[in-house]
């Protein structure tokens, strides 16, 4: 079982600001490193306090690589939709050979209208638009001279310096929510998994997972398919201070996420038939039913090493990486989340693998 960090900013100029927050993250960041922790992973968004503080996931990762030596960097995602393919290809191998092969490459659909308002994208091409850039990243990775034609590029015989470190090409993940056949296309693939825990219950994506593996072991036989999951995490020694904690920067999280899917109360998209009203399914969440459905994990240490446990017997897991900074929590809080799993948490759980 591994264990990394998961950002997604939900900060602004008014709660923290972008000095602040870098300085923090980079701080944690050091901090996984010394606690040997698997992965960094950074998400890519614009224009709003969900997300916008990091518009290049691959900048902050190279900031990131230059300060550690082992621990792995993770896209988590890149939005293809916003990208040319020859601009992804090249500057992830620039990013895989800085960090002397420590690059994962995790793709996300995009899903936020505003953002495909401003860079004058068809939210209903999404899906396409989506799977064809990819395709052609990997053909780009791969081949010394690459040709594609398709509505949204075209290009012949490219050349994609520089070549990246690892061999045909870096780790591929993908996202995935509540579509079927993303989780689908995802294990046709080969692609390793990233989920986060749906509303209404964890369990509601085990039906997805089982489409996924199913999808995976059909086309890939030789492979064996990764899962990591990212959720929201707060520990204290007093169990009732992480929940105390928890009610402040949940909240926040999540009436930072309803603002930036309000679009989504009043549109619909053929490409996305499950998001119409999602701001409103947001709205009506709470820390409290967060907690209740393992969307974040609370509490002392023994509790969270409990859950830990739940998830991996209930998910079949690879990785659990941990949101540690949301709701612009003060970066002591952070810290302490950080030190008491690596301290207290992560090495039960290994001692626990060691010896069954």
């Amino acid at each position: 079982m591994k264990f990394g960090l998961s950002f997604l900013p939900d900060a602004s100029p008014e709660t923290k600001s972008p000095e602040d927050y870098f300085s923090e993250a980079i701080k944690l960041c050091s901090l996984a490193e010394e606690a040997e922790f698997h992965t960094i992973k950074m998400t890519e968004h614009y224009l709003h306090p969900y997300g916008g503080y990091c518009p290049s996931p691959l900048i902050f990762l190279t900031a990131i690589a230059a300060r550690t030596r082992k621990i792995r960097l993770m896209t988590g995602c890149i939005l293809p939709a916003f990208h040319h393919p020859i601009q992804i290809a090249a500057e992830t191998a620039l990013l895989d050979c800085l960090s002397s092969g420590r690059l994962d490459v995790g793709f996300g659909r995009a899903y936020l209208p505003y953002e495909f308002e401003a860079f004058g994208i068809d939210l209903d091409n999404s899906r396409e638009r989506y799977t064809k850039t990819i395709q052609a990243v990997l053909d780009l990775w791969k081949n010394p001279k690459t040709s594609c034609s398709t509505e949204y590029f075209s290009f012949e015989n490219a050349t994609s310096f520089p070549t990246v470190n690892q061999k045909p090409h870096p780790p591929v993940w993908g996202a995935a929510v509540n579509s079927r056949q993303s989780f689908a296309w995802l294990g046709e693939q080969g692609f390793n998994l990233l989920i986060s825990a749906p509303f209404g219950g964890i369990e509601n994506i085990l039906p997805f997972l089982d489409i996924y593996r199913s999808s995976f072991a059909e086309h890939n036989p030789l492979k064996s398919p990764k899962i990591a999951v990212s959720l929201p995490l707060i520990i204290n020694e007093l169990h009732e201070r992480a929940i105390e904690q928890s009610d402040l920067y949940l909240a926040r999280y999540l009436n930072t996420w309803a603002s930036a899917t309000k679009e989504w109360n009043t549109i619909s998209s053929r490409d996305y038939p499950k998001y119409h009203g999602m701001s409103n399914l947001l709205l009506a969440a709470s820390p409290e039913t967060m907690r209740k459905n393992h969307q974040a994990i609370v509490g002392c240490p023994e509790y969270v090493l409990e859950k830990v446990h739940f998830l991996k017997e209930l998910l079949n897991i690879d990785q659990i990486m941990w949101q540690i900074d949301f709701g612009s929590q003060p970066f002591e809080i952070s810290q302490k989340s950080l030190e008491l799993f690596a301290k207290d948490v992560m090495p039960a759980i290994l001692y626990q693998e060691v010896n069954k």
